[in-house]
């Protein structure tokens, strides 16, 4: 196993993950599949479900992957999910009535969700320190490549059996079943990777875990790189577990009702403490307002946005579509190379305005023009245009800094639980937004804009006046803005240090890093307890 191994799971994992959006938002305005589906897709709340279902699916997923991750292993999660996915993608290739359509897109779902939760897990499990950063910024990157590229495939097959009535049902069938091709690939892969040293750890296989180790590392288990990383993972493990005793002592017998018990109320002490509660509003709402921005009402039925915005013809809609993709890829590309420089706040606030500011124009524009836009075509494009400036400021801003501030608040003790519930709040206002927006253009028409820029425009203050710059910030400092009085992070701190002194671990922190082969001078210990 190399890092560039890793590097294949996170592209490929997020290109399945990501790819669903923009295939079937082209399938949507084919017509081919208009007049399959006619029933689901002239009324605007079936069409609403037609595409939101499959969020509703990923939530269920999202829901399910911790406990399963955690009884089958990582990788087994892994390949489970890529087989629900591929079952749910056969059915909705195959599909003749709506019906098939539905409950294909929700057992998919099941298996994005899934993904979406497990696969992030396994690369940081088992990814050397050093390049766990990299994998972050690979992520996003894959995950607008992966709509780029679906969104390309649409406008290809678009043309199969011509553009109009005699269009072959195979233009929208074709880029649903090549959503399988990925998955296959994840799928066969990762029963080549394997286990996660940190699943091992966790089911007292210390031995396994240490051999992964080695072999990830290219050095023999005894020396002193994989002895810090092995140590690293025992000591996180036994953190939370002597965490969860000490809190929970009366819950550690082991049992099935136990265990739920003791999860159930893990999560429930996130709403009773106020400091953690005030972590969970953050990392909620953050997820509210980023899919609030509209940003999947637009990857979702961007061909049908751009007509009404004056485009005519499919083509030309799914054109203007495909360069939604492009662009959103490319803004990608400085998120992730200067975000720890400026800061999540900055870009989390310009971005906001910046589409907030696209959405009323375009909304200004439409209402003065979308009774004549043949008239007014120039308008029509430039409205296009702002869709496109909306896409390239959620591609530097709220696509990849969002996921970056959620992880970054939470004391080590619930991480899990807290990113599980900011999750949790992504996929269903996900969900939400999928289902309304047919609904909000057939009645609102350019009203909508104003609606998604409202809340864009909401979002930016609700950054700006209540969310702290977490950039550089160490776990004093992170209590501090956070108004944590009883200073969790720090007490965590403590606790994993007197674990670490009484390992071993410790020792090893009074080598220098450029005296450990394979570890740079310029890192620091500290980001491993902190990724």
């Amino acid at each position: 196993m190399t890092d560039i191994d890793t590097y294949r799971i996170s592209n490929v994992s997020q290109a399945i993950i990501n790819v669903h959006k923009g295939v079937f938002s082209g399938v949507l305005s084919m017509q081919s599949f208009d007049s399959r589906m006619a029933s689901a897709v002239n009324n605007a709340g079936t069409k609403g479900w037609l595409v939101a279902i499959l969020e509703l699916g990923a939530w269920f997923g999202v829901l399910c992957t911790g406990t399963l991750a955690d009884k089958l292993s990582r990788k087994y999660t892994i390949v489970l999910a890529v087989v629900i996915f591929c079952i749910g993608v056969v059915v909705q290739a195959a599909a003749f009535q709506p019906s098939s359509i539905y409950g294909g897109r929700f057992i998919t779902g099941m298996g994005v969700g899934s993904l979406s939760m497990v696969v992030p897990l396994y690369n940081a499990e088992l990814a050397p320190p050093e390049v766990r950063g990299s994998l972050v910024a690979l992520q996003q990157l894959a995950i607008t490549f992966g709509i780029m590229i679906s969104f390309w495939i649409d406008y290809g097959t678009n043309y199969i059996g011509g553009t109009g009535s005699t269009q072959s049902e195979a233009a929208w069938r074709i880029p649903i079943a090549l959503q399988i091709a990925p998955a296959l690939v994840l799928g066969f892969g990762i029963l080549f990777m394997p286990f996660s040293p940190r699943w091992l750890v966790n089911k007292g296989r210390d031995d396994e875990a240490l051999q992964v180790l080695s072999t990830a590392r290219h050095l023999p288990p005894d020396s002193d790189l994989v002895q810090i990383e092995f140590l690293e993972i025992k000591a996180q493990y036994l953190f939370e577990k002597e965490t969860s005793a000490l809190k929970y002592p009366h819950y550690q017998d082991g049992s099935f009702s136990s265990d739920v018990k003791l999860a159930v109320n893990a999560y429930l002490s996130l709403f009773t403490t106020r400091a953690l509660f005030y972590r969970v509003a953050i990392g909620s709402l953050t997820m509210f307002f980023q899919q609030w921005t509209g940003v999947n009402a637009i990857l979702y039925y961007a061909p049908s946005i751009f007509t009404s915005l004056g485009l005519t013809g499919n083509t030309t809609s799914l054109l203007a579509t495909g360069v939604v993709g492009i662009v959103m890829w490319l803004a990608t590309f400085p998120a992730v190379l200067w975000v720890d420089q400026l800061g999540r706040k900055p870009v989390l606030v310009s971005g906001a305005f910046i589409m907030a500011a696209c959405h009323f124009i375009i909304a200004i524009l439409s209402g003065l023009y979308n009774k004549d836009w043949p008239s007014h075509t120039s308008a029509g494009w430039a409205a296009c245009a702002l869709v496109w400036i909306f896409s390239m400021a959620f591609g530097y801003s709220w696509g990849p800094c969002s996921w970056i501030l959620v992880a970054e608040i939470w004391p080590l003790s619930v991480r899990g639980k807290g990113l599980s519930i900011a999750a949790s709040s992504n996929w269903m206002n996900n969900f939400i937004v999928g289902q309304v927006t047919p609904t909000m253009q057939a009645h609102l028409t350019f009203g909508t804009f104003i609606f998604f820029g409202v809340f864009s425009f909401l979002g930016g203050i609700f950054v700006l006046f209540f969310v702290p710059e977490t950039k550089g910030l160490t776990l004093e400092e992170m209590d501090e803005v956070l108004g944590d009085r009883e200073g969790l992070s720090v007490v965590d701190q403590q606790h994993q240090n007197e674990i670490a002194d009484r390992i071993g671990l410790s020792v090893f922190s009074q080598v220098k890093p450029s005296e450990i082969p394979g570890k740079s001078s310029q890192e620091d210990y500290k980001e491993d307890s902190a990724a």
